[in-house]
């Protein structure tokens, strides 16, 4: 009975065994067309995200990299307004327009300021300061959640991310984009020419967008055009914010416009950006004959009597005068010209910060129209004046109410006031001098600002004859800008006199820099105060040692501090304080 048993059961186990086999391998077939289909979508993923650039990514090796370690974060700065952030894998939400921190366990966030963050942000994405439409901020997600979500597409290239304050106004693009872009670059290594440049502000190319491109070899990124690449991006190494160390002017946000209060760029880092932009844009600056050139407008703020004033500038210098025009010319043959001149002659307006590209020693010539006060505009003339741009400037202002034509019918954002009350419209035209104010809307700053003007040429001569006093700029030497180092073996010695008499001598070796340097005038300042008082006596001395006896007392300590001073302004640092005991 057995042995008929087993052989009843034996087709059953085959079939069994053939089922078996059966769903094995219908198993294995299906893992392996998910497999294929996950394959195809991840080399799907990996041209999409090659679309950016000839960078190579493994894509699987990338998605693993985000589940397993997250985003990165470490950040300089102590504040949003002087922070940059470096991140590894911050990702981008195109339909929620969010950036994304995916938290794992070996998620890095540096500075972890918790709440904080939110007052008002972790940084600035423009090199505006503290600027709220400005402002950067990510969510924060598990990153678990990428199960969830769409498939990331990579940008493998190290990139750049930040917002163009206005990228249609010449110089906006110079002081607030540019110039901050390329000294950013400068302090990251891997920040160079294959870098790319993400603008998030969610402008379109603007007018000037050439520009822009000469700052990498990769074309830079809009913010709309992130949609088209997919729902998810995320930035495999990237760079958030800008460095402010190079802006020179506040445009009147919290306090009426004028030079920010520590300016830490001088004119020589603007003028080896203006060297990089001209070696991009292939200008060389040819040597040849001294010229004048006039900024021309087409449209708003122009001169009606240019003709004449091209001719005064000619005869009154002697030299060839010509004219540019952002309307007429391309912008490179523009600073061909300009890169070579004597002499920039324009009315107020963002075409004036292609004086950073003028010879040392030329001249900036700027006119304002009727009611304007030059004084409380000033972010061509603070150029101008930095030190090492050695740029001679001069203002302009028309006094002469008969030499404007105003244009109250236009548009307000064109200086027109007809949609003010008639009270206001009457106050304007009454008016000698636009008040101070803050940006941006100021009715009375725009219908001025927006006049066209007669220039006085007889006025006009008269200031640039008492300006400039040497008519042939482009000569000047560049003036030294090189800082004393400290003075070495200070001493001092007491002596007591009577007792209400005591005299104190000071002496010190020059720094050891003086001896290497051409340096037209050294003087030393020397600081005593007495010990436990708040205030001290300063003195400046054109030798290396003195003898103080105006109150100095006997039986007295002393702490007496001495430093070298160039050619009037150019200050080192203190040497050890000196203990002097009379």
């Amino acid at each position: 009975m057995r042995a008929i048993g087993c052989r009843m059961n034996l087709p059953a186990v085959l079939n069994g065994l053939l089922v078996s086999v059966v769903a094995a391998l219908l198993w294995k077939y299906v893992r392996l067309i998910e497999h294929t289909s996950q394959l195809e979508e991840e080399l799907a993923l990996t041209r999409q995200s090659q679309e950016f650039s000839q960078v190579r990514i493994d894509y699987h090796g990338a998605l693993l990299a985000l589940q397993e370690h997250g985003t990165r974060m470490v950040c300089t700065g102590k504040m949003h307004t002087d922070r940059i952030c470096r991140f590894d894998y911050l990702c981008y939400c195109t339909e929620a327009e969010e950036f994304v921190f995916f938290h794992s366990n070996a998620s890095v966030m540096l500075p972890n300021l918790g709440p904080r963050r939110f007052q008002p942000a972790l940084l600035d994405l423009s090199s505006v300061e503290d600027h709220n439409t400005q402002y950067f901020n990510f969510l924060e997600l598990p990153a678990a959640a990428l199960k969830f979500m769409p498939k990331p597409v990579f940008v493998p290239d190290v990139t750049l991310i930040l917002n163009r304050f206005n990228p249609d106004n010449l110089m906006h693009i110079f002081h607030d984009d540019l110039l901050p872009i390329y000294y950013t670059m400068q302090q990251y290594s891997d920040l160079d020419d294959e870098a790319r440049l993400v603008f998030m502000e969610g402008w379109g190319e603007g007018a000037h967008f050439d520009l822009y491109r000469l700052l990498s070899s990769k074309q830079p990124l809009l913010k709309e055009q992130l949609k088209t690449f997919g729902k998810l991006m995320c930035f495999t190494k990237s760079y958030v914010g800008l460095s402010k160390m190079t802006t020179w002017y506040q445009y009147g946000f919290v306090q009426p416009q004028g030079p920010k209060a520590n300016i830490l760029i001088s004119g020589n880092e603007i003028r080896q950006f203006a060297s990089f932009l001209m070696e991009r844009l292939n200008i060389t600056q040819e040597e040849g004959d001294d010229y004048i050139v006039v900024f021309k407008r087409t449209t708003n703020r122009l001169i009606l009597n240019e003709a004449e004033l091209l001719l005064a500038l000619a005869q009154e210098f002697q030299m060839r005068t010509v004219t540019v025009s952002l309307e007429e010319q391309s912008f490179d043959s523009i600073i061909q010209i300009i890169s070579g001149a004597t002499m920039l002659v324009s009315m107020h307006g963002a075409q004036m910060i292609t004086s950073m590209f003028l010879p040392r020693g030329a001249a900036v010539v700027e006119l304002f129209p009727y009611a304007v006060n030059p004084e409380q505009y000033t972010p061509y003339k603070t150029l101008a004046s930095l030190p090492g741009m050695d740029l001679q400037y001069v203002a302009w202002r028309n006094t002469m109410e008969k030499n404007t034509i105003t244009y109250p019918d236009r548009p307000w954002d064109q200086g027109g006031i007809v949609h003010l009350d008639k009270e206001e419209q009457e106050r304007i035209l009454a008016s000698k001098e636009v008040p101070r104010h803050l940006c941006c809307r100021n009715p009375e700053w725009l219908f001025r600002i927006y006049q066209d003007t007669t220039v006085d040429i007889a006025s006009f001569l008269d200031l640039l004859r008492e300006a400039l006093k040497k008519p042939n700029l482009k000569k000047a030497k560049v003036a030294s800008t090189v800082h004393p180092g400290r003075v070495r073996e200070p001493k001092c010695q007491t002596s007591v006199q009577a007792t209400n008499e005591a005299k104190l001598s000071v002496s010190w070796q020059i720094p050891w820099n003086l001896k290497y340097l051409k340096v037209k005038e050294v003087k030393y300042e020397v600081w005593i105060q007495e010990q436990g008082e708040n205030t001290y006596m300063p003195y400046i001395l054109p030798h290396q040692n003195y003898t103080f006896s105006e109150n100095i007392k006997p039986f007295t300590t002393y702490l007496v501090w001495v430093r070298c001073i160039f050619n009037k302004n150019l200050l080192g640092p203190f040497a050890d304080v000196l203990i002097c005991k009379t």
